[in-house]
């Protein structure tokens, strides 16, 4: 199958698990921890058997790699799913978290979908083929200041790696506009795609919550990378990014910042 069959089935699994999570939201929701702080809840696991289900029924032999259920099958055709990216958020009925596919052949991720059904809008983009909201294109910000730059980020479940980012976030919020930290890393990286941010910057991820964010970023002319500049990649667990005008100097303070801190302990 092409491309546009691929994103088919993508938007229809996207939108199916996000209907799951809706019909689950303010229920009462049996809640369990993966470590101190990190949740999962019934409606991660329904939403992941609704998605993976959709994609058996037309990809029965694709590779399936889902935040709950680990890796399925060998196949170099690779779905990378997140159910529902913003789990404590949705726990406490805080309206802020999405449903998250991608789509990789070989490790090259091919497209991307990340779903907020609260707001009912469905983020996609395909390699080479541009970035959509609700099915218009879009465009990241054309912000060039970093001093008026409007940024996110996000926080690990990781004392050690929480305490570090902490820190970049007092001293990053001095030198810029504003920082938000909203709790859903895909809608990060699909507001940054969309003009909503300017930039994004995260120390410890999973591949299933940046996968899909990503290439939205980068098609609609952003710009992503690891933290410290170098060439994203999804093993690397940290994510930077930006309009693109301002990545440069969003590398540097951060990586000044960093510094900083190593030199203090």
């Amino acid at each position: 199958m092409g491309t546009s069959a691929v994103m088919a089935v993508a938007r229809d699994a996207a939108l199916e698990g996000g209907r799951v999570l809706l019909e689950l939201l303010d229920s009462n929701l049996e809640v369990s921890a993966k470590g101190p702080r990190n949740l999962v809840t019934e409606a991660d696991l329904a939403a992941e058997r609704t998605i993976i289900d959709i994609i058996r029924r037309h990809f029965p032999h694709d590779s399936i790699w889902a935040e709950e259920s680990g890796v399925d099958g060998a196949s170099k055709r690779q779905w990378v799913i997140d159910p529902l990216d913003g789990t404590t958020n949705y726990s406490h009925s805080y309206p802020f978290f999405s449903v998250s596919l991608a789509y990789q052949v070989e490790g090259r991720i091919q497209l991307g979908v990340v779903y907020d059904p609260v707001a009912d809008e469905l983020f996609s983009a395909t390699l080479g083929g541009g970035a959509h909201l609700n099915g218009k294109s879009i465009h990241v910000s054309e912000e060039t200041d970093l001093r008026r730059g409007f940024l996110a980020t996000g926080f690990s479940y990781d004392y050690q790696e929480m305490e570090m980012n902490l820190d970049l976030f007092a001293r990053v919020s001095r030198k810029v506009q504003a920082v938000r930290r909203d709790g859903s890393a895909a809608l990060d990286l699909c507001y940054v795609a969309c003009g909503r941010f300017d930039g994004y910057w995260e120390l410890s991820l999973s591949a299933w919550d940046m996968a899909a964010g990503w290439l939205v970023v980068e098609e609609a002319g952003g710009r992503a990378s690891n933290l410290d500049g170098s060439r994203f990649q999804l093993e690397e667990r940290t994510v930077l990014a930006s309009n693109g005008r301002i990545h440069h100097d969003l590398v540097e303070l951060l990586r000044s910042e960093t510094s900083t801190q190593r030199a203090g302990k």
